[in-house]
């Protein structure tokens, strides 16, 4: 499968790339060893992602993904925040390559990763379950 022209956009363009000093909530997913990581980070205001960034170390769909992630979430709640799906980065991007799925779900797992940061740095009690950590999609580990 080729990429989808989402894909090819926000890989050439990536939206909301960059480090944010004084961010709210950090998240880092990812392995090194297998090469993708993504670092989000998010400015949250009465409830509100009012501003998101991020790092990505990866290929183009990592990237692709986590652009689009963060456009999906910039604007929202934190709530819808911890709604978004890889599924629904994936069909935002219309579409990856079955082998590229993990990006989607590096993407999902950054976003509740910089969510969980947040509620941890200002004492807010979460359900620990929305937040169990998973291995790499990439490689496992």
């Amino acid at each position: 499968m080729l990429y989808s022209e989402k894909v090819m956009d926000h890989f050439r363009n990536p939206r909301n790339l960059g480090k944010m000093d004084d961010a709210d909530g950090i998240g880092e997913v990812g392995n090194a060893k297998c090469g993708d990581i993504m670092k989000m980070y998010i400015k949250v205001k009465d409830g509100i992602i009012e501003d998101v960034k991020f790092n990505t170390f990866g290929c183009g769909s990592a990237i692709a993904s986590s652009s689009m992630a963060t456009e999906m979430i910039k604007g929202k709640s934190i709530d819808d925040a911890l709604e978004l799906s890889n599924k629904a980065v994936v069909e935002a991007l219309d579409g990856l390559p079955t082998h590229k799925i993990h990006c989607s779900v590096l993407a999902e797992e950054a976003v509740k990763a910089a969510v969980k940061d947040y509620y941890d740095k200002n004492g807010i009690a979460y359900d620990k379950e929305k937040f169990a950590p998973g291995s790499c999609p990439t490689c496992g580990e």
